[in-house]
């Protein structure tokens, strides 16, 4: 049942999220003051390389999985997805290759320690010649090919399940943007499974794949990057379609530009491929204008949703719900980490800059602004779907300030550390380096973001025991795909009736019919 599998993926997402969360607090109380305190430099090259494998790849693309198997048969009115079993599959693989790499860390030589982009010549067998490396390369391998076939049974279902009258510009934007993401793994996980077998032959049987000598290490740049900034994409697309779907909601008005968000993530998905090498400016061995210019458009069509989110609030009556709350957080971080990434987009810019905490500060903002802010908005938005009863509200918004407070405090100071010319990836500095006192803010605020968990798990205890059940189908009262129209939680089946299907928003047509067709007067006299 993909309920099950969904819960399953979010729950398993969400405990890698704790595992990388507590080395990401290893390495910020490691960094708090000059010299090694807590972990060895060997430690801390494992923790920073499996944090950013784990938040990546067990995190943020399982919990895509795991919201897309949950909401997206029921936004198209589907039984269920197209091959029950091979999502079963999917889950199981993406669990035991995540577990394989992970368990690295129980080898004499520890984990993978040549960063989550393993980089060649680090990773060949002389310079790496632990266990944990092959582990880390199989288990990313198992894992990959688990989230290639269940992107290939997410476009499956959404093209052949939907009910009748969904057409394709009737389903709402979060099962669109689903679509173009798995599309997004397709074209970028099979080279990463190929460049992670090419790179185990390396080690195993000495193939010479990316041997320095014939310029390798280039090599597994092109692919690796090929791989990894789709990837990026892949994990934010479908968390835009979650923003999408609450604002409406909340603003208690239709989306705004509908076709416009639909094209944008269009060009964005396209155009994800296109810039793959602006991870290499430093390298001189890309085409800087090129990659430049590709990395500057693709910030037109983030700009268009930017502005169709805003447009849809606009003279809308915006209530500031715990969900929408965390929109808001991720509106603003998101803006931020995106205008960070213009001034990387500039190679002028960047050669100052690459390889410092200026990237590291750029990369938390996007994609913790992305992903965490949409999947607490997501979490507070569709608990009561999920398990049939509403998430304290004000225990909400504690979570939200203080991981809100957390995070900026964390990540912001880190963009000045970066201009200073502090290094990323480094276990030590020197007191002479003048980077401790924000190195301390720094680590003072990320262990506030990291207490930001305790009350949300409060608020799931609590829920879970004392919460009141939700008696109708729409507990927002103003929800407007599918998922609205069925019960809390939905039978087995997902829909006992399907109401009839004749715009992008049934579930407030069905509810709400004479404000629907107001609506859509409105509408027609606008057009």
């Amino acid at each position: 049942d993909h309920k099950t599998i969904g819960t399953l993926y979010l729950a398993t997402s969400f405990a890698f999220f704790l595992i990388g969360g507590v080395m990401a607090l290893l390495m910020r109380a490691e960094l708090a003051r000059p010299g090694l305190q807590i972990i060895s430099n060997e430690q801390y090259n494992q923790a920073f390389t499996m944090h950013g494998t784990v938040m990546l790849l067990m995190f943020a693309t399982p919990l895509f999985a795991g919201f897309t198997n949950w909401i997206m048969p029921l936004q198209i009115g589907a039984p269920d997805v197209a091959f029950p079993r091979l999502n079963m599959l999917a889950y199981w693989l993406y669990l035991f290759g995540s577990l394989i790499a992970v368990s690295g860390f129980l080898t004499p030589q520890g984990a993978a320690d040549f960063g989550w982009f393993a980089y060649s010549p680090l990773t060949d067998a002389i310079r790496s010649p632990g266990v944990g490396g092959d582990l880390w390369i199989m288990g990313l391998a198992f894992s990959g090919f688990g989230t290639i076939l269940g992107s290939v049974n997410f476009i499956t279902t959404i093209v052949c399940l939907r009910a009748p009258g969904m057409t394709m510009f009737r389903m709402p934007i979060f099962v669109w943007n689903v679509m173009l993401t798995s599309v997004l793994v397709l074209f970028a996980f099979p080279v990463l499974a190929a460049a992670l077998l090419a790179l185990e032959a390396d080690r195993k049987f000495g193939a010479h794949v990316f041997d320095a000598a014939n310029g390798g290490p280039l090599l597994w740049q092109h692919l690796f990057w090929f791989f990894g900034h789709p990837e990026v994409y892949i994990i934010a697309i479908p968390f835009f379609g979650i923003v999408t779907e609450i604002i409406p909601v909340f603003a208690r008005k239709p989306i705004f530009g509908y076709m416009g968000l639909i094209a944008a993530t269009i060009a964005i998905a396209g155009l994800s491929v296109t810039v793959w090498a602006h991870h290499m400016y430093v390298t001189g061995g890309v085409l800087l204008p090129f990659f430049s210019f590709m990395t500057f458009l693709i910030a037109v069509p983030t700009g268009v949703k930017f502005f169709n989110w805003i447009g849809t609030m606009w003279k809308g009556s915006v209530s500031f719900e715990t969900p929408m709350l965390w929109v808001a957080g991720f509106l603003v971080t998101f803006l931020f980490g995106g205008l960070t990434g213009v001034i990387l987009a500039s190679p002028p810019m960047d050669f100052h800059v690459s390889d410092s905490y200026f990237v590291v500060a750029h990369f938390h903002y996007v994609v913790f602004g992305t992903v965490v802010f949409a999947m607490f908005a997501g979490f507070h938005f569709w608990w009561p779907k999920f398990t049939g009863k509403m998430l304290d509200e004000r225990l909400g918004k504690i979570t939200f300030w203080t991981l809100f407070i957390g995070f900026h405090g964390t990540f912001l100071v880190q963009h000045w550390l970066g201009a200073e010319g502090m290094p990323r990836r480094y276990a030590d500095y020197l007191a002479a380096d003048g980077f401790t006192a924000l190195n301390t803010v720094s680590s003072i605020f990320s262990f506030l973001l990291g207490l930001s968990m305790l009350p949300f798990f409060y608020n799931v205890w609590k829920t879970a025991k004392y919460g009141k059940p939700v008696e109708v189908d729409d507990p927002w009262g103003y929800g407007r795909s599918l998922e609205w129209a069925t019960s809390c939680p939905p039978p087995r089946h997902n829909f006992v009736t399907l109401p009839r299907i004749r715009s992008e928003s049934p579930a407030f047509d069905l509810h709400h019919p004479d404000i629907a067709r107001a609506e859509r007067e409105a509408y027609a006299i606008g057009h």
